[in-house]
């Protein structure tokens, strides 16, 4: 935090302008709290230069009591029957590949009511430990009651690295965990390994324009949150259970505040859901109208699959958002997926480039899309595709 000198005399102006409310004045002199977090937007305003941050060079922290790779497992609850989201057991499988080069066990964390129906299906994931944080009062999510659970837990166990799903669970948990425990959170990432003890998070940045891989090498844990169908589900201990270690952690004062009044699940769009399917059929911008989305339509009902869309397509409003494929859409991870007009930027190629087979079909022979590609195909795919929709049929007969 924000280091105060002897130099200080008590004016306050310091405290006037921390948008944080982290310093305040005792015995006429400036104290922070735990609540700075060393913006530094008192240093320039105090007029005798009694602040400033930490030096640059100060020891580092010593982190050789951080162990384990923690997965976040979230449950969902489609207003029939709760379940542990998929995302959740594609998490583990790549902690597990995580906890492998660290040396280290892999955990899940699990917070609800009556979680013994899900200990097994986890432990098939590689899991070494579940903690299990339950109780009627976490039957139903709330940000202040699962963050201090979960915070209660790290400062215990210390982890040295913890993921969560990019869901509206994961993304409205994960920053409150991060801002409690003053560490750093990169969000969305679509690749993570290991580099000499550090977790490399590599996600889009600059608008998508590159891919940026991340590390804190100062600070524990190490903070990830991923999208669901990024990584595989590998079933890799069939038959093992791990080891339950159930918490018993009480619901903080700040959750009292909020009262779920109820609940309201908007129902299931018609059709099958673009990240749940198996074939993908994707437009672009070079599909131009309603009548070239048409025959994707037609393709993806030969094929038993959905259609999808890039961001231009939607911009265009040849689809609705829902079905927006990439960086601010769905991530799919399809046993096949064809990108149809799609030039292959790379906002639109992290939101599908898990898919086992991809075939591109653009006219720009030079088109980015053909460097993920398996098979490409140089043509105007309003030409190409009403020859292969009649091979299709063809041999269906």
């Amino acid at each position: 935090m924000i280091q105060v000198s002897e130099k200080c005399v008590g004016c306050g102006k310091c405290t006037t302008v921390c948008p944080f409310g982290a310093l305040s004045l005792v015995n006429r002199k400036a104290v922070p709290s735990a609540a700075c977090t060393m913006c530094g937007a008192c240093v320039s305003q105090c007029p005798v230069k009694a602040l400033s941050l930490p030096a640059a060079g100060a020891a580092k922290k010593d982190l050789s009591a951080y162990k384990g790779v923690w997965v976040f497992i979230e449950i969902s609850d489609n207003g029939q029957m709760q379940s542990v989201r998929p995302v959740g057991f594609e998490l583990l499988s790549k902690g597990r590949e995580l906890a492998n080069q660290l040396g280290e066990e892999l955990c899940a964390v699990i917070i609800g009511n009556n979680l013994q129906p899900y200990f097994a299906e986890l432990s098939q994931y590689g899991t070494d430990k579940i903690y299990a944080v339950e109780g009627p009062a976490y039957a139903r999510y709330n940000t202040a009651a699962y963050a201090n659970a979960m915070v209660t837990l790290i400062k215990k166990y210390l982890p040295s690295v913890v993921l969560y799903p990019s869901t509206y669970i994961g993304r409205d948990l994960s920053p409150r965990i991060s801002s409690e425990l003053f560490v750093g959170l990169t969000a969305d990432c679509t690749g993570l390994s290991i580099k000499e003890g550090n977790l490399i998070q590599t996600r889009p940045a600059f608008g998508g324009n590159i891919m940026a891989d991340i590390k804190c090498p100062d600070y524990r844990p190490q903070m990830s949150t991923v999208r669901p169908n990024v990584f595989k589900k590998v079933v890799t201990t069939p038959g093992r259970m791990a080891i339950i270690v159930k918490e018993a952690v009480a619901v903080s004062p700040q959750a009292a505040k909020v009262r779920i009044i109820s609940t309201q699940m908007n129902p299931p769009a018609s059709g099958m859901k673009l990240d749940e399917a198996e074939v993908v059929i994707a437009g672009g911008r070079g599909m131009k109208n309603k009548a070239g989305f048409d025959l994707l339509e037609t393709l993806a009902g030969e094929l038993g699959g959905a259609v999808g869309a890039s961001r231009a397509a939607i911009d265009l409003g040849l689809k609705p958002k829902e079905q927006q494929v990439g960086q601010s859409g769905v991530t799919v991870s399809a046993k096949l997926y064809v990108a149809c007009g799609i030039s292959g930027a790379v906002q639109h190629v992290v939101g599908m480039e898990h898919s086992d087979v991809i075939i591109g079909i653009n006219k720009d022979a030079n088109a980015p899309i053909f460097n993920v590609c398996k098979y490409g195909l140089v043509g105007d795919a309003s030409q190409i595709l009403p020859r292969i929709l009649e091979q299709i049929k063809a041999n269906k007969k």
